[in-house]
């Protein structure tokens, strides 16, 4: 693995505008980042990102099959207790899952380690599946690349699979997100292109702008029913708000389903520990409180249970915190600490490794990277390649 300079295309900002995608820059920075790229040989990708992706996964299912037979594990979970039969119900039923994404910490040298696991509303999809591969294409027609070189990317092809595995009798699906959030909404028109090249019929609907009609079934603005929904909306959110309660006779298909709430959840890492204490692949981890937090010292990330982007992250070291906290209204509930390791450092770069789950297939990669030691939502999406 390793950080390399790139002569950014000439014209790659005039196709991202043509492409939709608004969101390369944030805040005025830049957000897509091709001065660098990261360089990985296979062996890396298959040993080291690939195959404890595919294992972490099914360590995760493991415990989603056990905390849905466990109040004690529920409320660990933080799940409302008054969903919890909803939520459990969707695992025993086998509603299907599209798609999910670990975030570790890997350099190519030691195994990579789980920061968290965004089981229910990842972003940055798009550029991942698209804008990234793009960018390979063009650089080896440039000569900037060979022509055998690769990219760990199946995420636009395993998308449309999972939509047809999913939805195998095609149909109406409605796509729902904040529709003047920018990044969600042009997610979610990714995700319906993909449907529609899956032989469905999407339709967008604003998430504010769904309701219920007197039978008790979600309708959307022009009060047609919805039987099937992509939300990019957090389960943590919707099992709390005004329209939960009617979700469980409401008749309706969500994908991600509400069992991707104990996954998309950082009590997962913990619980993960507790059973796979040593895993490689794993982060020492305990919930805030246990008397056996004292294993970690003086120096951890402390983390809500709920939160995004790195919103009210913690990394206290030798005692002191050690980063700025950004307050996004997620420290009031509880917490776990974890662990603290480090980003990898690449020329000045602390870099965060995605790895896309689809279905339960490894799909390929995304790179984060940033000045500072806590990945946030102004963090540079930076491309990658395989070069053997």
């Amino acid at each position: 693995m390793e950080r390399l300079r790139f002569d950014p295309r000439t014209d790659w900002d005039a196709k991202a505008e043509e492409l939709g995608f608004t969101w390369r820059h944030t805040d005025g920075k830049p957000y897509w980042d091709e001065t660098a790229a990261y360089a990985f040989s296979l062996a890396e990708i298959e040993d080291g990102i690939e195959a404890p992706t595919e294992e972490l996964h099914g360590l995760c299912l493991e415990l989603v099959n056990e905390a849905v037979q466990s109040e004690r594990l529920m409320e660990q979970l933080d799940i409302p207790e008054t969903m919890r039969d909803y939520v459990a119900d969707s695992w025993k039923r086998g509603d299907p899952s599209l798609y999910g994404r670990f975030d570790f910490a890997y350099d190519g040298t030691g195994p990579a380690k789980l920061y968290e696991y965004n089981a229910d509303t990842p972003t940055s999809i798009y550029e991942t599946a698209v804008f990234q591969w793009l960018w390979l294409e063009d650089q080896i027609k440039a000569g900037a690349l060979p022509a055998d070189a690769d990219q760990f990317n199946s995420l636009h092809e395993k998308l449309v699979d999972r939509f047809r595995a999913i939805f195998p009798n095609g149909g109406f699906v409605h796509f729902a997100s904040d529709a003047d959030f920018v990044e969600d909404r042009q997610t979610v028109r990714f995700l319906e292109d993909l449907a529609q090249q899956a032989g469905l019929e999407p339709q967008f609907v604003a998430i504010d702008q769904i309701g219920l009609n007197a039978d008790g079934r979600f309708v959307d603005h022009e009060n047609w029913i919805i039987q099937a929904m992509f939300k990019l909306y957090p389960w943590e959110q919707m099992l709390r708000d005004d329209y939960a309660a009617p979700l469980p006779t409401a008749d309706v298909t969500v994908l991600e389903p509400a069992w991707k709430s104990i996954l998309s959840n950082k009590a997962i890492l913990p619980l993960l520990w507790q059973r796979h204490a040593g895993h490689p692949n794993l982060l020492e981890s305990y919930f805030e409180g246990d008397p056996a937090e004292a294993a970690l010292g003086s120096s951890y990330v402390r983390k809500p249970l709920f939160s995004r982007e790195g919103d009210n992250v913690e990394l206290i070291d030798q005692g002191v915190s050690a980063a700025e906290v950004v307050d996004g209204g997620y420290g009031a509930g509880r917490h776990i600490r974890q662990a603290l390791c480090d980003p990898p450092l690449f020329d000045g770069n602390h870099v965060i490794v995605g790895s896309w789950v689809v279905g339960t297939e490894p799909a390929g990669i995304s790179l984060r990277e940033d000045t500072g030691r806590i990945t946030r939502n102004t963090s540079r999406f930076v491309p990658h390649f395989i070069r053997d």
